[in-house]
This record gives structure tokens, C-alpha cells and sequence, in this order.
């Protein structure tokens, strides 16, 4: 089996297990970010608006926002390109963006802290995404930002086949706790 085979088999069978999920589990998400890995004092916050099924990170955004964090929401360009970040606070619009995402029309952000949405995960930092490339990409751009997976922990896998452009993530925040892979950012 190819890699591109493997990795859509695992997405077949992410996406399974994620429909057994309740988006409402982003509460607990959101706890044990802000008790476990707050991001630094200052830093810019690149979320995601989450989509159909996804763990829902609306109240780790909010929560951020309220405590003083600048926050910035995803722009998807055309395929093949990496991802643009716009700054967002709650309560500001949001525009159509393709594959039924969504995205501010605020100035453009530099992320430090980049929560990243996933469809499986494993214990050695490697994700799953949805097989665009987008997020590989656009965290090749952004080297020295800390990366956040947010996910459901009932899509934890043994082991995510990976290829050269897949980029790994310091840790995983789930509804059950924090998991982590690479050294802790340093506030």
C-alpha cells in the first residue's frame, strides 16, 4: 500500500470514529488548555473555525480572547498554497471561504501559537490532516510557532504514516488532557 493509500484509509477511519464525537467536548479542550498550555503573554493565536464535526475550540477562543490574547483565524487560498491568517476577535464578521470554512476580514497576523484542527493523531507528534497539504505548508512557513493540535481523544492512533512534508506537533490538547511531544515553548 502507497503512502497517499495508507493515509486515506487512516482518514476513513478517523473520520468513522469522529462522527461517534460530541463537539461539545471542546469544553474540556478549552480547560485543559488554559490550566495546562496557555500560550505565552503577548502572543498571536492562530485558531480555526471549526467545521461539521470537528472538536469545537469557539470557547478556548473566547477565553483566550478574554484574557488578553491577539487572535487570528485562517484564510484557505487556492489549493497548492499555504494558509494567510487575518486577526479576529469575537463578535467581528466572518466571509464564505472555501470548503465551507470560514474566515475574518480583519488585517493580516503573524501567528506565535498555531492551534491546529486534525482528523487522527499519534504519541510520536504526528497528524493527520485532511490531505490538502495546507497546514504542512503553512507550518513550514512559520518554523518558531509553537503547534497545537486540537482533536477529539478518541482519535488517537498507534502510529499516522507520515511522508517528508508532514510536520510534527509540540503537543495535542484533547477533552481529556494535554499531550505533549516536543520541549515545552518557553514563556
Amino acid at each position: 500500500m502507497t503512502l497517499d493509500e495508507e493515509k486515506a484509509a487512516m482518514r476513513k477511519a478517523a473520520m468513522q470514529i469522529r462522527g461517534t464525537c460530541d463537539p461539545a467536548l471542546g469544553a474540556g479542550l478549552a480547560a485543559n488548555v488554559m490550566r495546562e498550555a496557555p500560550p505565552p503573554p503577548g502572543a498571536m493565536i492562530a485558531g480555526f473555525w471549526p467545521l461539521p464535526g470537528e472538536i469545537d475550540i469557539l470557547i478556548l477562543l473566547h477565553a483566550l480572547a478574554e484574557g488578553g490574547w491577539r487572535l487570528c483565524l485562517p484564510v484557505t487560498p487556492k489549493r497548492g498554497l499555504a494558509l494567510r491568517f487575518r486577526s479576529w476577535k469575537p463578535g467581528d464578521a466572518l466571509a464564505d471561504g472555501r470548503y465551507n470554512t470560514k474566515h475574518p476580514i480583519g488585517p493580516e497576523a503573524v501567528p506565535d501559537y498555531i492551534l491546529v484542527p486534525l482528523l487522527a493523531f499519534d504519541r510520536a507528534g504526528n497528524r493527520l490532516g485532511y490531505g490538502g497539504g495546507y497546514y504542512d505548508r503553512t507550518l513550514a512557513q512559520y518554523p518558531g510557532a509553537y503547534r497545537l493540535g486540537c482533536a477529539f481523544s478518541a482519535l488517537e492512533m498507534p502510529q499516522i504514516p507520515t511522508g517528508p512534508d508532514d510536520i510534527k506537533l509540540h503537543a495535542v490538547a484533547t477533552e481529556t488532557s494535554i499531550i505533549r511531544f516536543q520541549p515545552k515553548l518557553e514563556s
